[in-house]
C-alpha cells in the first residue's frame, strides 16, 4: 500500500540496467526518497531474475557523507554513489542518482549509465551533456576504487 491508500506497482524502482553487464558502471538507481533503505526491497525484487539471490551489497559512501547535487556544480566536488550488488549468478554496478535530482537530469543519467538509446533531440541538450559528465566520473570512481581493492588484496 501507499500513503494513499492505493496499492503500490508490482516494483515501483526507478532503474535501469545495461543488457549486458561487466561494465564499470552497469546502470542506475533513482530512488523516490532520502530514505533509500525503505525502497531497497523493490530494488532487490527488480534485480533478483538478472542476478539470482542477491548475497551482497556494497556502496562507497557512509551515512556521514551527503550526496553529490547533480542540479549543481556540487557534484563534481565529490564522488559519486555507487553501489555494486551481487547476485549468486551476476553482479552489477550502479550509480545512484539523488532522489532530489531533476527529472529531465535524472532520466539522462539513467539511459547514459545503461547505455540505452537516446533520441538524437536530445543529444544537444545541457541535461545530456551534464549527464555525460556525471556518468563518465562515476565510471573513473568504480576504475579508481577496483585499483584500490586490486592493492589491498595484493598486500594481504
Amino acid at each position: 500500500m501507499n500513503d494513499r491508500g492505493g496499492l503500490r506497482p508490482a516494483c515501483s524502482a526507478r532503474l535501469t540496467v545495461a543488457s549486458r553487464l561487466g561494465r564499470a558502471i552497469d546502470g542506475a538507481w533513482w530512488p523516490r526518497s532520502a530514505s533509500m533503505g525503505d525502497e531497497l526491497p523493490d530494488l532487490i525484487k527488480a534485480l533478483h531474475g538478472r542476478l539470482g539471490e542477491i548475497v551482497d551489497i556494497s556502496v562507497n559512501w557512509s551515512e556521514l557523507q551527503s550526496s553529490p547535487d547533480l542540479n549543481s556544480f556540487d557534484w563534481q566536488r565529490k564522488p559519486q554513489r555507487l553501489m555494486t550488488i551481487t547476485g549468486r549468478d551476476a553482479e552489477v554496478n550502479l550509480l545512484v542518482v539523488p532522489y532530489l535530482t531533476s527529472a529531465a537530469l535524472a532520466i539522462m543519467v539513467l539511459r547514459q549509465a545503461a547505455a540505452l538509446p537516446i533520441d538524437p533531440a536530445h543529444c544537444e541538450t545541457k541535461a545530456f551533456r551534464t549527464a555525460e559528465c556525471i556518468v563518465q566520473a562515476a565510471r573513473a570512481e568504480k576504475a579508481a576504487q577496483s585499483k584500490r581493492g586490486m592493492r589491498s588484496r595484493e598486500q594481504d
